[in-house]
């Protein structure tokens, strides 16, 4: 999805791009209309809070000033608004990951690919992080969740769609299986 692989076969088309087809300069246009929430976080040890959410500001050129504010929303609406000056290693494994959960939505993404965004955190910040996802999703953005916790899947009754081996092999609603 992120065109970190080329497809052997098929037509693959994700927010307008066609990934099979699309030449490597068109990539990071691609990952432009995306962010990603990685399940180990990937926070940069050096830099503060502030500094790791702004990082995916500064690589597609904003300015200072709409850095500064669109960290700062970010930072609220994961509710670590007051943390913006911590260092990573001072945060718990639940605020780290909603670093990268600000991160990864702080360019205002069409879509955030959340890959286990729940599985290095205990059971509760787990439903804290996919509630934070279904609101980001109520107010348009589509999340695509990779998971393995059943419970999780059950609770929030989200559409499910189920790969083996590379293929659909179901495409449910309302979190069945």
């Amino acid at each position: 999805i992120m065109r970190e692989e080329k497809a052997n076969t098929g037509i693959i088309t994700v927010n307008g791009f066609n990934l099979t087809s699309m030449k490597r300069k068109q990539v990071p246009l691609l990952r432009r209309t995306m962010g990603i929430v990685f399940q180990d976080f990937r926070l940069i040890p050096t830099m503060n809070v502030f500094q790791n959410v702004a990082f995916a500001m500064h690589v597609v050129g904003a300015s200072d000033r709409n850095v500064r504010k669109e960290v700062s929303k970010a930072l609220s609406k994961v509710g670590l608004g007051n943390k913006a000056r911590s260092m990573p290693a001072q945060l718990s494994g639940g605020e780290q990951q909603r670093v990268g959960l600000a991160r990864a939505l702080v360019n205002s993404p069409d879509l955030i690919i959340a890959d286990e965004p729940t599985g290095n955190v205990d059971p509760n910040m787990s439903y804290e992080i996919v509630s934070l996802l279904t609101e980001i999703n109520k107010r348009g953005t589509t999340i695509l969740m990779v998971t393995h916790d059943h419970n999780l899947v059950r609770d929030f009754q989200h559409r499910v769609i189920m790969l083996d081996r590379g293929k659909i092999v179901a495409d449910n609603a309302g979190g069945t299986f």
